[in-house]
């Protein structure tokens, strides 16, 4: 299957295809434990979108002849997709970025300035980032154990990837072994983390785009069974300024005292304030402060809810649940070859 346009076409027929598959094969998609099987078909993208994230961070460029061209020669990558559910209900799949917060409030407020096109993003950026609005809740989540690599490594996923390799051969082991290590898992103990935060993203991919040329996560794998869990917290607005900048150049942007990463398999977020329907942590205490504080607009500690921004599209419950799916689909790409490729593709085809 071929897509012509931009990451939000991708994820329709992406979406299309990872359902179908399951259906045919009776997985129930609203289990957030199920086993979700990977698509045989391979999906191809030629961009035309506004950002065309997918394309750039699995071939290093976002030009339809190159793209076009692996197509042809019938290239094939696997990549991971994250599911995201809220309780038993299934919401979205995801392969790229995965936010709350920041990106979220920017993806809400662009969708009403969809006439300015592309600029959208930055008008909207520019005013989220003014706003200044932190969300308090608490993050759980499952550190990856069966994976090599850090998120904090300097070599970046590259075509013929050695980390993703390991995780494909683990991926081929019997069903009773994979049915051992995924008991396993569940066995190991959840780190939680409390507190405000100005962002809360997970990138299956690096997310690299033109104006990122290294991407929310430089270090993170396409294919390895993972995800890059960022933790940004709250901070001052030149801090932050600080931290969104070093997504545009080579600079450490994991190196600031306000942020954490860490590299897990799940991940659940919960947030302080919330309807008791959408939240799993039950609080008297805290349902009511925070019923006050929604009552009286007034109060310093007024609370904000954010959404998410999953791949583009806006997931609005807050309370999610989520889980990779090591290499669920394939791409008609070959992954990044060249490190030297990314710094001049505007002329040049990265075949």
């Amino acid at each position: 299957i071929v897509s012509v346009g931009g990451d939000g076409m991708f994820s329709e027929v992406m979406h299309g295809l990872i359902s179908r598959t399951q259906i045919n094969l009776g997985v129930d998609e609203n289990d957030p434990r199920a086993e979700l099987v990977p698509c045989d078909l391979r999906i191809g993208i030629i961009p035309a979108g506004s950002t065309d994230c997918i394309c750039y961070a699995t071939v290093g460029a976002n030009d339809p002849m190159t793209s076009a061209l692996h197509i042809i020669v019938g290239d094939s990558q696997p990549i991971d997709v994250s599911s995201v559910h809220h309780k038993n209900m299934f919401l979205k799949y995801s392969v790229s970025l995965l936010g709350y917060g920041f990106y979220g409030d920017t993806l809400i407020d662009s969708e009403k300035n969809r006439w300015m096109g592309p600029s959208r993003y930055d008008f909207s950026g520019f005013k989220t980032f003014l706003s200044h609005h932190c969300y308090e809740g608490t993050i759980s989540y499952l550190p990856a154990t069966e994976t090599t690599g850090s998120p904090r490594d300097t070599s970046p996923c590259t075509a013929g990837c050695h980390v993703c390799r390991c995780s494909g051969q683990q991926l081929r082991l019997s069903q009773r072994e994979r049915k051992f290590k995924f008991i396993d898992e569940e066995q190991q103990q959840w780190k939680v983390i409390k507190g405000k935060f100005l962002a809360i993203n997970s990138a299956n991919m690096s997310c690299a785009c033109p104006k990122s040329p290294k991407g929310l996560s430089p270090a993170a794998h396409l294919a390895d069974g993972t995800i890059d869990l960022i933790l940004v917290r709250k901070c001052s607005r030149l801090g932050f300024l600080r931290h969104l900048i070093r997504h545009t150049n080579s600079d450490d942007q994991f190196d600031l005292a306000f942020v954490e990463v860490y590299r897990v398999t799940k991940f659940k977020f919960t947030p302080k304030y919330c309807d008791e329907e959408d939240s799993d942590i039950q609080d008297v205490s805290k349902n009511l402060f925070g019923q006050i504080c929604r009552d009286h607009p007034s109060c310093s500690c007024a609370q904000f809810q954010s959404s998410w921004n999953c791949d583009g599209e806006i997931i609005k419950h807050a309370a999610i649940e989520v889980r990779v799916h090591c290499q669920l689909l394939r791409l008609f790409v070959r992954g990044i070859e060249e490190l030297t490729v990314q710094k001049d593709v505007t002329n040049s085809y990265v075949v």
